[in-house]
């Protein structure tokens, strides 16, 4: 055996060097968070000045590259990717079709304040499915760790509790506009239907892409917990006027399936 045959055998298998599987690990959690933190300032500056709707745009991007680079340090850089890409072209699609049909959401339409949207539908819209569909995806790896179909179920579940503040909030900013008004601070019921149905299909495709026996990126569950908070405390005490049904309902919706994943790591 040679010296580093030697050397190889001492460090294990779980212990590669510097170079290796697990140095490009630390180097993705780190800019994972660092991209996290970046997303959480301007989700704070968004609440301080909420007429820039670029600020809007910059919280997405930011979120959208911190789940890769946390994806990315469970699942390897190019499954992170194509587990983002797969993601985000389904919303994209499911967005495209309803648009035009009103299939599954209900019959709405972008206002054209977002920008670019081939097709009219903003690309940003595209960067925050795969974005949170990681993220959910994530804690569904926690909440439900085995059956495929239980864990797509929970990350569908856990991507359509998001929606109960998103849509209120881009309605707030003029984002874009439901030809039927409903119950919901004017989201119809339909949109959360249509919600669960395409999260479900990003979920099995995350799921399929993605692949390996991860119990759930941690710094993906923070990315969904930190989402779940800063939203939360937004609709409650941040935006004017505050909305305290949404910062209730999103709040307890999210903050139970980010509690239920931070469970599992802590019985762990």
């Amino acid at each position: 055996m040679n010296a580093w045959e030697t050397l190889r055998e001492r460090a294990g298998p779980g212990r590669p060097g510097r170079g290796g599987r697990g140095g490009a690990e630390a180097r993705y959690r780190v800019a994972g968070a660092a991209l996290l933190a970046a997303m959480v300032a301007a989700q704070v500056e968004t609440g301080l000045r909420h007429e820039d709707l670029r600020l809007v745009s910059l919280v997405v991007v930011l979120l959208a590259a911190s789940a890769i680079a946390y994806a990315a340090a469970a699942h390897t850089l190019p499954r992170a990717l194509a587990a983002f890409g797969g993601a985000a072209a389904v919303g994209y699609a499911a967005e495209w079709i309803g648009t035009r049909s009103g299939v599954p959401f209900g019959a709405y339409h972008y206002t054209g304040v977002l920008w670019p949207s081939p097709g009219g539908v903003p690309l940003i819209v595209a960067l925050a499915w795969g974005g949170m569909g990681l993220a959910a995806q994530a804690v569904a790896r926690r909440v439900a760790p085995r059956g495929r179909t239980a864990r797509a179920c929970v990350g569908a579940l856990a991507l359509t509790a998001w929606d109960l503040f998103l849509d209120p909030q881009m309605l707030r900013l003029g984002l874009w506009r439901w030809e039927d008004t409903g119950p919901y601070r004017g989201v119809p019921f339909s949109n959360f239907v249509g919600w669960f149905l395409v999260s479900l299909l990003v979920m099995v495709l995350i799921d399929r892409v993605a692949g390996g026996p991860s119990s759930g990126s941690t710094g993906l569950v923070a990315v969904y917990t930190v989402m779940a908070v800063m939203e939360t405390i937004g609709f409650a005490a941040v935006f004017r006027p505050p909305d305290l049904l949404v910062a209730a309902a999103g709040g307890v919706a999210m903050g139970t399936f980010a509690l239920l994943a931070w469970r599992y790591r802590w019985r762990r």
